[in-house]
């Protein structure tokens, strides 16, 4: 990509500069790194191919967005006899705030990882 592109498509993380810009795909990188296990950092494959790394964080997040949903489906029926109401209202919340983050890191892992392999965003009009 030639050029700074101010706009990018919904959902495009805040931490990560826009494509063209300078460093972008190092600011890309690193908030691709903060999605998944620190211990994915050992990995030389995923240091060497930022679209490598962009695939292990989508399918960390959607693992995780997947736990999150199941959580929330489930917590009131197996911890209800363990936990007060206030507690398993309190998780509920939990889970739906976490899984409304990670559906956001989904869509911005989506567009990061389009533009790392050279796909461009053309805003309809």
């Amino acid at each position: 990509m030639s050029g700074v592109d101010d706009s990018v498509p919904p959902g495009w993380p805040e931490e990560v500069r826009p494509p063209g810009a300078p460093d972008w795909e190092r600011t890309a990188v690193a908030w691709l790194y903060d999605l998944v296990p620190p211990d994915y950092r050992a990995h030389e494959v995923l240091r060497r191919y930022p679209v490598l790394l962009a695939r292990f964080a989508a399918d960390h997040v959607a693992a995780g967005l997947e736990a999150a949903r199941r959580g929330w489906r489930t917590v009131r029926v197996e911890l209800a006899d363990q936990l007060p109401a206030e507690a398993i209202e309190a998780a509920m919340t939990a889970y739906e705030r976490e899984g409304a983050r990670l559906a956001a890191a989904a869509r911005g892992v989506e567009v990061v990882a389009g533009a790392l392999r050279g796909e461009r965003w053309v805003p309809r009009i």
